[in-house]
């Protein structure tokens, strides 16, 4: 949020310079995102009053004779939208010849055949504020002609100070300037109050009952929609520029300027933090206002900004009385709460007003709108509309309930000021808004959680200087919160908030004590175990990276993955609107961002959401050359390399990796049929190897293999048992299985282990062949098995678990090679 230095010092008188601002904000909880320092106009620029303003034939440039004190009188030429039919008297940013802005150095110069003396400036043109809309005006008397603007424009330093969520107290010049004089200890000046009603007004207000039921959804109830309502009227308002100190205040803070009713709202927002919208009383028919859930489903509504809405049962809308009844405005809801068809819609409440009930050049009597909505009502309807605007900003972090009254006065005392307005003597007042409760709140338990020692009197000071009630006896503290900190609910938020005044810089430097508790025992075990796979990949090679969780149906299609069942109700962009239910076209889409024959390996540890569950998956991508190309030689790419590297995982981790031949069905739809392998570790299916289907990696528009894994984490343990090597020699032999080509290694491997028993230590493959010794169709895999016992094993231990292998191999259908 964007607050000029000076509004903050006109709060808070004796405040101190910025420069020592920074540690009181960060201390406060809110810190300084940056000060800019916003220059005053330059010499030259003089404010001048509009003698007339007339059209320039077959043009779009209107003439403008100016007032110009010192100068006299003066012509320009102008194509601001805004200067067509401007009334004499308006005041206006003369840049006069010889003035040098950005770098220009303006003169005097002939338009369309008049002789233009300078230029009328608009606030970007100044370097004041970012709106070139049009021309700077103000009101009729600002300043006598000629007045140098930097006198009456001063420069400013403007604080970009951070808010959080739960801060919504602080969204406004007073509510950060209230914070300031607590800390400070200084004392708060309050803005003006605005004219207390007299009575009652003329508007009648209905606000919809509580706990309504939601239609499609009975089981959900909504809290209120609107409690607390305050309408006041003004008539007869001169509209035009607002005050050069409003529009000022405006612009230093990111605001243009509209007009004198536009502005004033947006003021007051800016310094109670009360959004507030202004409607031509001629809109509001019979002086009825009706505060209502919703036209049909599907109806359509107008904004001020020309958008069209489709608003529906659970969106609160304004209605004015068009063919309504206030005093019977019960018969005008439906069992669920759903409002008939037939009024019109003159705003959606809390977040835009609606072009019926707009403010008009020609409006002079208007009706001021002060509420508290619900917060949670006001997000979901703004958020499904799309329409984000600084009064949403506001109620869906939490607006104090009470405020609505002050603000209405505060707007009609305004626009009565310095628009001539004549405001009605009372306002229309509904609603029992709720306020925060009294909390109970031990001194004691305070500084325990704290750790901090303060007296219980400091704590009572510090509360009341944020505006709470302190009562109670002895530690015990009774703490009824003011109605603007609704974030203030329990007793560690009273202490939160004794904190933060009493200064985090005082809390004191202790050691923390370890306790070991049984149940903490093995509690980082999971951590640690994702932690150490992190580090074996790095130090493989693999660069681990972090990916959006959402995705689209278009992209599962491409990827041949599962469809999405979980969709977003407001995705962030087309091509994430639902969560992913694989991990690999993450990193098919890093994959992309590399340049074509560089070496390639992604590493993801990340959560999927099929049909069948959320799940956690590791994944990894190889493409592109092992290492380059160097005079040495390099170490090219291919399938066989990315499973050497799951088998260096595998014997860093100490697991047994085993990969199975996967066919038909069984292959994964993304992945090359006859480049595919099972992953089994340590006994267990867990995912799947291969190469990237060539149809996806064209869909992806990657050129070359690519080779992907993704298996289940976490990867399944294994039972360790330590024991004394064998001292023992081995005993080896050689066999040749003659099997099918179809038939994998891993089927012949698997067959022998399950067959040799204890002694056989390992089984490792040393020569294929095929030819026509064995036949067509048949592959000959020759293996080395290694045999140790306890004791050195003889050829009469050997040969019958050789036999027995040989039988096994037989009963399967298959031969041995004899040579």
């Amino acid at each position: 949020m964007k607050l000029p230095y000076s509004w903050l010092q006109e709060l808070v008188p004796n405040l101190p310079p910025v420069t020592e601002l920074e540690p009181i904000f960060a201390n406060l909880g809110l810190p300084l995102e940056g000060v800019d320092e916003t220059p005053t106009p330059p010499d030259g620029v003089l404010l001048s009053t509009v003698l007339k303003a007339e059209a320039m034939e077959g043009t779009q440039l209107t003439k403008l004779t100016l007032d110009a004190g010192p100068h006299g009188e003066r012509v320009i030429a102008t194509g601001a939208p805004n200067a067509v039919g401007l009334p004499a008297g308006v005041v206006v940013a003369l840049v006069t010849p010889g003035t040098t802005l950005d770098g220009t150095e303006y003169a005097v110069r002939t338009l369309q055949g008049v002789e233009s003396w300078g230029m009328a400036a608009s606030a970007k043109e100044l370097g004041i504020g970012e709106s070139s809309a049009g021309i700077l005006t103000f009101p009729a008397g600002t300043a006598k002609p000629g007045t140098p603007m930097h006198d009456l424009w001063a420069a400013d330093q403007v604080l970009d100070i951070e808010i959080t969520p739960n801060r919504a107290d602080a969204l406004s010049a007073l509510g950060v300037a209230r914070d300031l004089a607590a800390f400070l200890k200084l004392e708060l000046k309050q803005p003006p109050a605005g004219p207390a009603p007299h009575g009652s007004g003329e508007i009648r207000v209905s606000l919809p009952p509580k706990g309504l039921t939601i239609e499609r959804d009975p089981s959900r109830k909504l809290r209120f929609g609107c409690d607390h309502f305050a309408a006041r009227t003004v008539g007869g308002v001169q509209n035009g520029p607002s005050p050069l100190w409003m529009q000022r205040r405006l612009s230093l803070c990111g605001l243009r300027s509209i007009d004198l009713i536009v502005d004033t709202s947006n003021y007051v927002m800016l310094e109670l933090g009360q959004p507030t919208a202004l409607y031509d009383r001629r809109d509001v028919t019979d002086d009825q206002i009706l505060v209502a859930f919703g036209l049909r489903q599907g109806e359509e509504v107008a904004d001020l900004m020309g958008g069209v809405n489709t608003v529906g049962p659970e969106d609160l809308l304004i209605l004015d009385g068009r063919d309504r009844e206030i005093s019977t405005v019960a018969e005008a809801f439906s069992t669920a709460g759903q409002l008939q068809a037939g009024a019109g819609v003159l705003g959606i409440a809390g977040i835009m007003g609606g072009d019926h009930g707009r403010v008009r050049a020609d409006t002079t009597d208007v009706v001021i709108e002060s509420a508290h909505f619900d917060a949670v009502l006001l997000r979901r309807t703004s958020t499904r509309l799309g329409l984000k605007t600084d009064a949403v900003y506001r109620y869906e972090r939490g607006v104090d309930p009470l405020l609505s009254p002050k603000a209405a006065d505060r707007v009609a005392g305004l626009l009565a000021e310095y628009g001539g307005g004549q405001i009605e003597a009372g306002a229309t007042v509904v609603g029992e808004p709720e306020i925060p409760g009294e909390i109970t709140a031990s001194a004691d338990a305070i500084r325990a959680l704290l750790g901090m020692t303060i007296d219980t009197a400091e704590m009572r000071a510090i509360l009341i200087r944020l505006g709470c009630e302190v009562a109670g006896e002895g530690d015990m503290l009774k703490v009824l919160p003011p109605s603007w900190r609704i974030d203030m609910n329990i007793w560690q938020d009273v202490a939160e908030e004794v904190a933060r005044l009493h200064g985090y810089a005082e809390l004191p430097e202790t050691l923390p004590t370890l306790q070991i508790h049984d149940s903490n025992i093995g509690a980082s075990a999971a951590n640690d175990e994702r932690q150490n796979l992190r580090r074996t990949l790095a130090g493989l090679g693999f660069q681990e990276v972090v990916t959006y969780t959402f995705s689209s149906d278009e992209e599962a299609q491409k990827a041949r993955a599962e469809a999405p069942g979980v969709r977003l109700r407001n995705p962030m962009t087309v091509d994430r609107t639902a969560l992913r239910t694989a991990l690999y076209p993450s990193l098919l889409r890093s994959a992309l961002a590399h340049p074509k024959g560089e070496r390639v390996l992604l590493s993801e540890q990340g959560r999927i959401f099929p049909a069948s569950g959320e799940a956690e998956r590791l994944g990894l991508l190889m493409r592109g050359p092992l290492a380059p190309n160097t005079f040495q030689g390099g170490v090219a790419g291919g399938y066989s390399v990315f499973r050497g590297l799951l088998e260096a995982l595998a014997a860093a981790l100490g697991a047994a990796l085993e990969i199975r031949q996967l066919r038909g069905e069984h292959v994964p739809p993304a992945l090359h049929p006859g480049i595919v392998g099972e992953v089994v570790w340590n006994g267990q299916s867990i995912g799947w190897i291969g190469a990237l289907h060539p149809e996806i990696a064209q869909a992806f528009g990657l050129k070359g293999e690519t080779f992907i894994l993704e298996v289940a984490l976490p990867l399944p343990g294994r039972s360790w048992a330590f024991r004394d090597p064998s001292r023992a020699p081995v005993a080896w032999r050689d066999l040749a299985v003659i099997a099918p080509q179809t038939v994998s290694y891993g089927e012949v491997a698997t067959l022998l282990k399950a067959e040799a028993g204890d002694t056989l230590e390992s089984v490792e493959p040393f020569d294929i062949y095929t030819g026509e010794q064995i036949g067509e169709g048949q592959r000959s895999v020759a293996v080395r098995l290694v045999f140790r016992g306890a004791k050195t094993l003889t050829d009469a231990e050997v040969d019958p678990v050789m036999d027995r292998l040989m039988g096994a191999v037989r009963v399967q259908g298959w031969n041995i090679r004899e040579k």
